[in-house]
C-alpha cells in the first residue's frame, strides 16, 4: 500500500476515479468541496477529531465505517442512523454493536462552534468513514459534501440491511436496489478488512452446522482456532478480527482469508463460493488469468457511490445541531 503513494498509475487511477465522482455527484447535488466558503475548516475538523479519538481507540475507525454503510441503506445516507429514541435505528439489532458515536457529537460540537448550523450530521458520518479508511492504511478519497439530514429514523427499516448468513443473490439484490453492481458489493463487504465480530455471529458455523460437525466451508485447520477462541456455550459477546492476522489495517488479506477458507461470517466466505463474486475476490487478489483490480481505487469508487443513496439537498431535509436529536 506504501508503495501506491508514488505510483503514477495509481495518481492516474485516482484522476479518473474523482472525474467518475464529480460526474456521478453532479446529479445528486453534493459536491467535493462543498464547505469550501461556508466553514473552510470542516474536513480538517472532522479528520482531527478521528484522529484524536483513534489514537486513544483503534476500534472506532470500523465502527465508523460500519455506521455510515448502515446509515446509507436505511433512508438513504441523512445520519437516521445517529438519532436517540425507542424504536429508532441506532436500537436496532443490526445496529446494537456499532461504535464510534461518541466521535460524530464531538466533531459535531466543535463544527457547531466554528461555524453554526452549516455542517450537516450526514456529512460528519461521510467523511468520518473516509478518515478511518486513511487511519488504517487505505486510501485517502475526495469526499462529496451537500448532504442534509433526515428526520425519520425507524428500527423497522433496518431489516434492509443485508444479514450476516444472507445469501449472494439476495445481497445483490439489495445492494441493486440502491444502484450499486455486484463489483460494489464484493468491494464495499472488503471493508471488513478492518474491525472485529462478536462470536454470537458466527460461532453457529463451528458446531452442529452440517451433520454434526463445523461448516465444510471453514477451512479444517481453521475450526479448532475458531472454536478456541468461541467455545460452545462461551461468552457470545468476546470479539475477534473479522480479517484474521491484519484486522487493524486496511489491505486485499480479508480477500486472501476468504479463499483460504477463514472467512469469519458466513455472508462473508460466500463471496468466495459464489462464482459471480468470487471473480472480483480474484482480480482483487490480482490473481494470474483475471483481470487486476486496485482494492483501494475500487473501495474508494464504490464508497462514492453508496454515500450518495437516498441524499437529502436543499430544503428536503435540515441541519441538526445535535446530531442525537431531530430539532
Amino acid at each position: 500500500m506504501k508503495g501506491a503513494y508514488t505510483n503514477p498509475r495509481f495518481f492516474l487511477a485516482m484522476t479518473v476515479m474523482l472525474a467518475m465522482a464529480a460526474a456521478l455527484v453532479q446529479a445528486q447535488g453534493t459536491r467535493v468541496g462543498f464547505y469550501a466558503r461556508t466553514c473552510p475548516r470542516a474536513e480538517s475538523i472532522v479528520r482531527s477529531t478521528v484522529q484524536s479519538r483513534f489514537r486513544s481507540n483503534p476500534n472506532i475507525a470500523p465502527g465508523l465505517l460500519r455506521m455510515h454503510f448502515h446509515d446509507c441503506f436505511v433512508q438513504g445516507c441523512d445520519a437516521s442512523i445517529l438519532i436517540d429514541g425507542p424504536n429508532t435505528e441506532k436500537t436496532a439489532p443490526p445496529n446494537r454493536l456499532l461504535r464510534g458515536y461518541e466521535v460524530i457529537d464531538d466533531a459535531k460540537t466543535q463544527l457547531e462552534a466554528a461555524c453554526p448550523g452549516v455542517v450537516s450530521c450526514a456529512n460528519i458520518l461521510a467523511l468520518a468513514a473516509r478518515d478511518s479508511v486513511f487511519l488504517t492504511r487505505g486510501i485517502n478519497w475526495a469526499v462529496p459534501t451537500g448532504r442534509r439530514d433526515g428526520r425519520v429514523s425507524l428500527a423497522s427499516d433496518t431489516t434492509i440491511l443485508p444479514g450476516f448468513r444472507e445469501s449472494i443473490d439476495s445481497q445483490k439484490q439489495k445492494f441493486a436496489a440502491f444502484g450499486l453492481n455486484t463489483q460494489d458489493l464484493v468491494a464495499l463487504v472488503g471493508g471488513h478488512t478492518i474491525g472485529t465480530s462478536a462470536c454470537q455471529l458466527f460461532s453457529y458455523r463451528l458446531y452442529n452446522f452440517t451433520n454434526g460437525g463445523p461448516d465444510p466451508t471453514v477451512n479444517s485447520a481453521f475450526v479448532p482456532q475458531l472454536q478456541a477462541l468461541c467455545p460452545q456455550n462461551g461468552d457470545g459477546s468476546r470479539r475477534i478480527d473479522l480479517d484474521t492476522g491484519s484486522g487493524n489495517r486496511f489491505d486485499t488479506s480479508f480477500f486472501d482469508n476468504l479463499r483460504n477458507g477463514r472467512g469469519i461470517l458466513e455472508s462473508d466466505q460466500k463471496l468466495w463460493t459464489d462464482p459471480s463474486t468470487r471473480t472480483f475476490v480474484q482480480r482483487f487478489l490480482g490473481e494470474r488469468g483475471s483481470r487486476p483490480l486496485n482494492f483501494n481505487v475500487e473501495f474508494a469508487r464504490s464508497m462514492v457511490k453508496m454515500s450518495n443513496i437516498g441524499v437529502k439537498t436543499g430544503t428536503n431535509g435540515e441541519i441538526r445541531r445535535i446530531c442525537s436529536a431531530i430539532n
